[in-house]
């Protein structure tokens, strides 16, 4: 699979981490369609040897959002299906085959806000900036910012950005849980390929019960939390590398270093 505004490296001494960078740089990596279901099918396709990935943007920014150029008038019919697409793509990163890092610098806005926030971990640098202009140019979002914004900083703090064009810079996007690292500029990189890194020497099924049982069991009564828990905890236990891995503990033969951030 190639497209011109989208690059796919694969990294590591087992190729074990992909890395997906956005090439629109001249145009600060405005999303269109083309762009999406770019981002769509290479999650879709990635090597068997992936473990992680990491998202980037070339140039200035990581992403300034929709490419409002290309914005084309649509019927509600249209609308829906057009946002229900942005959905699809989107849903692959967060509940694709692999963990994902974003690394963030320049503008996280609208569009480009909704895709790390698909994302499994944030890394942003000083330069980063956060917004959302829907409000204020008369839209909304629709590429799943709705769902998975709020649930990282709170519906009123959304709702005070699309009212008022707030933007958040680095250091208060970082406080309020837009972002789980701040790092020094030019350096946001570098940091998330240092995690997929470690994260790509995870067991392949303890990363995906993160990835995919931990989300749906945060939304479950407690009750149903539970349960789910439950067997998800017996099915990662249950493969043969946790079991090597916990053996290999008992026998002294794992590393106990605690890695810090």
């Amino acid at each position: 699979m190639t497209h011109p505004d989208i690059q796919l490296d694969i990294r590591g001494n087992n190729n074990e981490v992909a890395v997906i960078r956005l090439t629109r740089g001249k145009k600060r990596n405005a999303l269109n369609d083309g762009l999406i279901l770019a981002i769509r099918d290479t999650f879709d396709n990635l090597p068997a040897t992936v473990r992680a990935a990491v998202i980037d943007g070339e140039g200035e920014h990581f992403c300034a959002g929709l490419d409002l150029s290309e914005l084309k008038e649509r019927d509600a019919g249209q609308g829906l299906h057009h946002s229900r697409m942005w959905h699809a793509a989107l849903e692959r990163v967060q509940y694709g085959p692999v963990p994902v890092i974003a690394a963030l610098h320049g503008a996280v806005v609208g569009g480009g806000l909704e895709l790390a926030s698909a994302c499994h971990i944030r890394v942003s640098d000083e330069t980063t900036f956060y917004a959302l202009p829907e409000g204020t140019r008369g839209i909304f979002v629709g590429g799943g910012g709705a769902v998975r914004i709020p649930r990282l900083i709170g519906a009123a703090r959304m709702t005070d950005m699309m009212l008022t064009g707030r933007v958040y810079n680095a250091q208060d996007g970082e406080r309020i849980g837009l972002a789980q690292y701040l790092v020094p500029q030019g350096t946001a990189f570098d940091k998330a390929f240092e995690l997929a890194k470690r994260i790509a020497t995870n067991a392949p099924l303890t990363n995906y019960a993160l990835m995919h049982a931990l989300p749906r069991i945060a939304e479950q009564p407690a009750d149903q939390g539970f349960f789910t828990e439950a067997m998800m905890a017996a099915i990662a236990q249950s493969a043969p590398e946790a079991k090597q891995r916990v053996r290999d503990f008992l026998e002294g033969k794992a590393g106990t270093k605690v890695q810090k951030a």
